[in-house]
């Protein structure tokens, strides 16, 4: 079994040359970041009469066995300077929040962990629980080692650029785009302000996923974020959100920000956010989503499953197709799994439910989420007040979000630094 040791042990310790004689102490490890899973240590940092200076790793001896050595002929008295791609492990990463891309949590990196594999010193992984605090209060006797499963897999582990000076021009995007949205966003409201802008930027090479966190983020960090964007810029992002998400920021910005951003926004997604800001936010019209799927009376089931293929509306929304006459009234909702099961010739009207269960626009939100609990609905159609046409869906993500308190992650602990 590999043997795991601890940076810390390592940090401010003597280092001796070939004669016993101390010459110094050590300062740090400097590891290089690339594309291994686990960087490799390439060498010290030696602090020596009031100087930093660079020791290689070759010229390194007794690591394992706890007494550091100098195997080399000379020192370099050249200071220290950090070389693109290098990492400093204390100075960059150790008490530091690192990302966990696998459970899409921030972690503390309380202890580095190190090993020695195939002849060459690796970062194997942190740990971040309670237990290295312990260690630096209670000394060497609370251990020095640690088993290989106690500890986070390094392989699974991002720093923020910010922590890791000219290291890499910015955390790779193609790691972050493997969470939810959702996790995205938790982790951008644990962090600190400059590295939840590392996140937001990163994944802003795509600008759909940017708009997908932004959705998930709660207000407070939402405006956060707004803030330092242009009017042009910040309407660019809502573009990309669904107009209900986008009405409800633009409600949140400053007065004199609102009409700027609206106006810049494309005709069609300005007119759907116009629309949803005449309702009041906490009433089924300011939380409906106006995109769905309508065909008419006449189409047939495959014609309605092309129509799904087709819909730019998101998935959740279209979980009913509603089926509208030659007048554009509403006469008829199926639900997508009934069009499934039918056969692709049948007309879909025939299959439909013409008594259609439904909220209107002024009904708040608890009795939206009356309607849509009595008769179990994913998705409940909002139908104007004259019964004649769907102007909307609220799904029960967004009825959710609405009923759950502002900062209910933080108050139950799912956006905290995972320890």
């Amino acid at each position: 079994m590999t043997e795991i040791l601890h940076l810390s042990t390592f940090l401010r310790r003597p280092i001796f040359d070939a004669d016993g004689d101390r010459i110094g102490r050590v300062q740090d490890l400097v590891a290089r970041l690339g594309d291994d899973a686990h960087p490799p240590i390439v060498g010290a940092v030696i602090r020596i009469e009031g100087r930093n200076l660079f020791v290689p790793i070759r010229k390194i001896g007794g690591l394992a066995q706890g007494k550091v050595t100098f195997e080399g002929r000379r020192v370099d008295l050249r200071r220290f300077e950090r070389r693109p791609g290098e990492m400093l492990l204390a100075e960059d990463l150790l008490a530091r929040h690192l990302i966990n891309l696998v459970r899409g949590r921030l972690i503390t990196a309380n202890e580095i962990e190190l090993a020695e594999i195939n002849g060459q010193w690796e970062v194997v992984g942190v740990d971040p629980g309670r237990r290295p605090l312990l260690r630096r209060i209670l000394g060497s006797r609370f251990g020095s080692r640690v088993k290989a499963d106690s500890i986070v897999d390094f392989a699974s582990i991002e720093p923020f650029v910010g922590h890791v000076p000219s290291a890499r021009l910015r955390i790779p995007y193609r790691k972050l785009a493997k969470l939810h949205p959702a996790q995205i966003a938790d982790l951008v409201e644990q962090a600190s302000h400059e590295e939840g802008e590392e996140i937001i930027s990163a994944v802003g090479l795509d600008r759909e996923l940017e708009a997908d966190v932004f959705e998930e983020l709660d207000t407070e960090h939402q405006l956060e974020f707004i803030e330092v964007r242009t009017d042009v810029e910040a309407a660019r992002l809502l573009s990309r959100m669904e107009p209900d998400d986008a009405a409800d920021l633009i409600n949140e910005v400053e007065q004199d920000r609102r009409l700027p951003i609206l106006e810049n926004l494309a005709t069609d997604q300005q007119q759907k956010v116009r629309q949803l800001l005449s309702y009041n936010a906490d009433t089924a019209g300011g939380i409906m989503n106006t995109d769905f799927v309508t065909i008419g009376e006449s189409a047939t089931v495959d014609e309605a499953i092309e129509a799904i293929r087709k819909s730019d509306a998101p998935a959740e929304s279209i979980h009913t197709v509603f089926v509208v006459d030659a007048a554009g009234m509403t006469v008829g909702a199926v639900a997508i799994g009934q069009l499934i099961k039918a056969r692709g010739t049948d007309v879909a009207l025939t299959i439909a439910k013409t008594q259609m269960a439904h909220v209107h626009p002024h009904w708040d939100v608890m009795r939206v989420a009356r309607k849509m609990s009595d008769f179990n609905l994913m998705v409940v159609p909002v139908l104007d007040e004259e019964h004649n046409t769907v102007i909307g869906v609220v799904t029960v993500d967004d009825l959710l979000e609405e009923m759950l308190p502002q900062g209910w992650r933080r108050d139950f602990g799912v956006a905290a630094v995972e320890e």
